[in-house]
C-alpha cells in the first residue's frame, strides 16, 4: 500500500477534479468543448437521413431575390404568396422564419397623403380617388386581411440584452404568471424582443418565437420551447405550428412524480398527447435529419409564379425563411457550418411530431456523478497494482464499457449522457499511472539533448533519443515549413526604452514566442534581433508541419494579446507582429564555418515565407501563407487575401490569411469571409462599382479590418489607370 501511496493520492485528487466538474462546483472549459464535439459525433452518426416530405421550405433564396426584387417585399407580395399557399396549393399551415416588424411603405401611400395635403389639395379628380387607394395601397392592411380565417404562424424574437428594445406586437403567452407556483423553474427570462405590426399579430392564427440556444462554441444544439418576459410565457415557432396543426391544442408543463424541474411538455388532450422531453430549462434537443436540405425546398418566386406542382405542397407544413447569404439567417450546427435557420424549426416540428427528440433531464447531473466515482475509483485502485499490459487492458476494458453504455442509452432510450470527462479521466489515470517512474534520462538521450536541445523541444529529443541512428545533423532536402515573425515599428519601440527595459522586453516577448513555437514542435533557427525564424519537419519528420506552424501562428497573435495587458501595466509599448508562413522544398543541416555552425535551413521556398512576413505590412494582416502551405491545411479555414509576384519571383504566388480550424470559426464570420470572396472574384473581374459597393459593406461589417480599405484604394487607384483587358488581378511588388 505504502509502496504506491503517491499515486493513489495523485488518482484520487484527479477523481476529486473530474466530481467537481461532473457536479458543477467549477467548470473545465476543454471537458464542455470535447462533450460538445462527442455529442455532435454521435448526432450525425444516428441521423435517418433521406427527406421529410411532410414540411416543405418555401425559399427567400437567390433566385427569388433575382426575380422578386431585394428583400425585404412589399406586404402585397408576402399577402399573395400566403394566399397561393392556402387556397390555390392548399397546405396545411405556413409558419414565418422572418418578422415584419416596421409599417411597409412601399406602396407610395404615404407620397400621396403628402400630395393631397399640399400640391393637390385642390384637385377634386384626386382627392376622390384618393379613399380608394387608400384601401388598395395599404399593403400592410391588405397582408392582415389576408392572414384572417387562414393557418399562418407568424415568427418574432427576444432579445436578452438588459435594456434590449421592444417593437411590435407579441401574441397572447401560452401560459400566464405563475404558471409554476413554488415550484423551482430555469425557464429563460428574455428582456426585449421584436414583434410584428399589431394588426398582423392580431389577425394571425398564431405567432412563435425563433431564437435557437447558442451554445459556448457558437453552436445551435437546442431550442428554447417555452421562454419567460415580464412573468409571462411564451412558446417556440416550432410549437406553434405542431400545436395549431393539432386544433390549437393547450400544452403543459410535466414533472416527474408531481415534483422537481420540469421534464416534459404536453400537447393535446387526454385522449391524444404528444409528450416533448426538455430539459430544465425549458429547452429541446434539436433532431437533425441529417445535413442541409433534408427537407424540400421550393423557391419562393416558383410558388408565387405558379411553378410548383400542386401535389408537392398539399397538406404539407410549410416554412417560409431563407437561405439567401445575404439575409445573415446561416447557423453553425452539429451537421453543418453554415446551416439554414429556417431547417432548424423544421427539423424540431418533425421531431416533435414523432416522437423522436433526445432527453437530457436533470438527473443526468447526477448520473455522471455517480459513474465519474465507479469507474474513477475502480482505476485509481486496481491500476497501481497492475502490469503495463494488463493495465492498458483495463483501461480499453472500462472505456469500451463507458462508450457501450452510453451509446445505449443514446440510441435504446434516447437520452444523451456526458462521455468527455469519463473518457479523460481513463485516460488521466491510465497515463499517470504509465508514466510513473521514468524520470532519468538515458545516455542517448543526454547525447541528443546536447546537439539538438538548443533547436527543439524536448518531447522532440525524446522521441529521437529512441532511435538516434535515424538522426543526423548532415545536410538533406526535404519539404518542410518555415515561419518567420517580426515586431512591427521594434525601431522606434527601441528608442523609446532604455537598454535595461529593452531587454526585459525582448526577453519576455521571446521566451513566450518560443514556448508557443515549441508547443507545436517546432524547431527554433535563430533570433534576429526582434525576429524569430521557426521551421517544421526536421530533425524529426513531422507529417504536420504545415498545419503546426499555422497554429503556432494563431497561437502566437493570441499570446501577445496576453502579453498586452501587463506590457502596458509597467509602461511598456504595446507589441504587434506580423507572421509569413511557407511550405515547400528546403535543405536543412548544420551549416556555417568551422568555428561557428548551426542547425538551420535555406532555399528559395525559405526566402519566399520572409518575403511573405514583410507583405503582412501591404495588407494589414498578422498572418500570411503562401498557397502550399494552405493546401497542406485540410481542415483550416483561410481567407485569400491576393495573388502577388514580389521581386524576383517570376510565377504569381496566391497569399492568404489563416482564420481558424474548421467548424470553429463563427458563423459570422463565415458569412464575412463569403462576401469577401465574392468581393474579389468581382475586384479581378474589373467590376469596379459592385467590387466598392461590397468591400464598403464590408466595412461596415468589420471597421477594423484593414484590407478591405485597401482594396478600396487600390479600386481607385485602377479607375484612373485601367489594367487593360489582359490583367489578371497579380500584385507586382518591385521591393519585396
Amino acid at each position: 500500500m505504502k509502496k504506491h501511496l503517491v499515486r493513489y493520492l495523485l488518482g484520487a485528487a484527479c477523481l476529486l477534479l473530474f466530481v467537481g466538474h461532473g457536479a458543477k462546483f467549477w467548470q473545465l472549459p476543454f471537458f464542455s468543448v470535447l462533450d460538445g464535439y462527442l455529442y455532435d459525433v454521435r448526432v450525425r452518426m444516428s441521423t435517418p437521413g433521406g427527406k421529410d416530405e411532410r414540411i416543405v421550405i418555401v425559399d427567400l433564396d437567390e433566385k427569388s431575390l433575382a426575380e422578386i426584387g431585394r428583400w425585404p417585399w412589399g406586404r402585397d407580395v408576402v399577402a399573395e404568396l400566403v394566399r397561393k399557399l392556402t387556397d390555390d396549393y392548399k397546405v396545411a399551415i405556413v409558419g414565418f422564419d422572418v418578422v415584419f416588424a416596421e409599417p411597409d411603405e412601399s406602396s407610395g401611400l404615404k407620397v400621396l397623403e403628402r400630395l393631397a395635403k399640399d400640391q393637390l389639395r385642390g384637385e377634386r379628380t384626386f382627392q376622390d380617388a384618393l379613399p380608394g387607394l387608400r384601401v388598395s395601397l395599404n399593403y400592410d392592411q391588405l397582408f392582415a386581411e389576408t392572414l384572417k380565417g387562414r393557418p399562418v404562424v407568424l415568427g418574432y424574437y427576444f432579445s436578452g440584452i438588459e435594456d434590449a428594445r421592444r417593437s411590435g406586437a407579441l401574441p397572447p403567452p401560452v401560459w400566464p404568471a405563475g404558471q409554476f407556483g413554488s415550484r423551482p423553474e430555469m425557464i429563460l427570462d428574455w428582456k426585449g424582443y421584436g414583434g410584428n405590426l399589431l394588426e398582423l399579430q392580431k389577425n394571425a392564427a398564431s405567432a412563435g418565437h425563433f431564437n435557437p440556444i447558442v451554445d459556448f462554441d457558437g453552436v445551435s444544439r437546442r431550442v428554447p420551447l417555452i421562454v419567460r418576459h415580464e412573468g409571462v410565457y411564451y412558446e417556440a415557432l416550432a410549437l406553434a405550428m405542431v400545436r395549431l396543426l393539432h386544433g390549437g391544442a393547450p400544452v403543459r408543463p410535466g414533472f416527474p412524480e408531481g415534483k422537481g424541474t420540469i421534464e416534459w411538455l404536453d400537447v393535446g388532450n387526454d385522449s391524444s398527447v404528444l409528450r416533448i422531453p426538455v430539459d430544465e430549462f425549458c429547452a429541446a434537443l434539436i433532431p437533425y435529419r441529417g445535413g442541409e436540405r433534408s427537407f424540400p425546398y421550393v423557391s419562393a418566386a416558383d410558388v408565387l409564379k405558379g411553378r410548383i406542382d400542386p401535389a408537392a405542397l398539399k397538406g404539407r407544413a410549410i416554412l417560409i425563411g431563407t437561405t439567401a447569404p445575404g439575409l445573415m439567417d446561416l447557423r453553425s450546427t452539429p451537421v453543418g457550418a453554415t446551416y439554414p435557420g429556417v431547417e432548424i424549426h423544421a427539423n424540431m416540428i418533425a421531431g416533435i411530431m414523432d416522437g423522436t427528440l433526445r432527453q437530457r433531464p436533470s438527473y443526468v447531473l447526477g448520473a455522471e456523478v455517480v459513474e465519474l466515482v465507479l469507474v474513477g475509483a475502480a482505476l485509481t485502485l486496481l491500476l497501481p497494482l497492475l502490469s503495463p499490459l494488463r493495465a492498458s487492458l483495463l483501461t480499453a476494458g472500462a472505456l469500451t464499457v463507458v462508450v457501450a453504455l452510453n451509446l445505449f442509452l443514446w440510441y435504446g432510450a434516447g437520452m444523451v449522457l456526458p462521455l468527455a470527462s469519463v473518457i479523460l479521466l481513463c485516460l488521466l489515470l491510465y497515463a499517470l499511472n504509465m508514466s510513473w517512474g521514468y524520470f532519468v534520462e538515458s545516455k542517448s538521450k543526454r547525447q541528443f539533448t546536447e546537439l539538438f536541445g538548443q533547436y527543439v523541444p524536448p518531447e522532440l529529443v525524446d522521441e529521437m533519443a529512441r532511435d538516434p541512428e535515424r538522426y543526423s545533423m548532415e545536410g538533406r532536402k526535404q519539404e518542410l515549413t518555415v515561419l518567420f515573425s517580426d515586431v512591427r515599428d521594434f525601431t522606434t519601440i527601441s528608442e523609446s526604452l532604455d537598454p535595461r527595459e529593452l531587454s526585459q522586453l525582448m526577453n519576455e516577448y521571446l521566451g513566450a514566442m518560443t514556448a508557443v513555437t515549441r508547443k507545436y514542435r517546432g524547431t527554433v533557427d535563430k533570433y534576429i534581433g526582434d525576429a524569430i525564424m521557426a521551421f517544421w519537419g526536421a530533425p524529426v519528420t513531422d507529417p504536420e508541419h504545415a498545419r503546426n506552424a499555422v497554429l503556432t501562428a494563431l497561437d502566437m497573435q493570441r499570446e501577445m494579446k496576453n502579453l498586452r495587458d501587463p506590457f502596458v501595466a509597467r509602461g511598456w509599448p504595446e507589441l504587434h507582429i506580423g507572421i509569413g508562413i511557407n511550405t515547400g522544398m528546403m535543405t536543412v543541416g548544420d551549416m556555417g564555418s568551422p568555428v561557428r555552425k548551426a542547425y538551420t535551413v535555406m532555399g528559395d521556398a525559405v526566402n519566399t515565407g520572409s518575403r511573405l512576413e514583410g507583405l503582412t505590412k501591404e495588407y494589414g494582416v498578422p498572418i500570411l501563407v503562401g498557397e502550399t502551405t494552405k493546401a497542406a491545411v485540410k481542415d483550416m479555414v483561410f481567407r485569400e487575401i491576393d495573388r502577388v509576384r514580389p521581386k524576383g519571383k517570376g510565377e504569381p504566388l496566391a497569399i492568404y490569411e489563416p482564420v481558424g480550424i474548421a467548424g470553429e470559426v463563427p458563423g459570422d464570420l463565415q458569412d464575412e469571409l463569403k462576401l469577401w470572396q465574392h468581393a474579389l472574384r468581382l475586384y479581378r473581374s474589373q467590376d469596379w462599382d459592385q467590387a466598392e459597393l461590397q468591400l464598403h459593406n464590408l466595412c461596415r461589417r468589420a471597421p477594423d479590418r484593414a484590407l478591405y480599405r485597401i482594396y478600396i484604394e487600390r479600386i481607385a487607384y485602377l479607375r484612373n489607370d485601367p489594367p487593360g483587358p489582359g490583367w489578371d488581378g497579380v500584385r507586382i511588388f518591385k521591393t519585396k
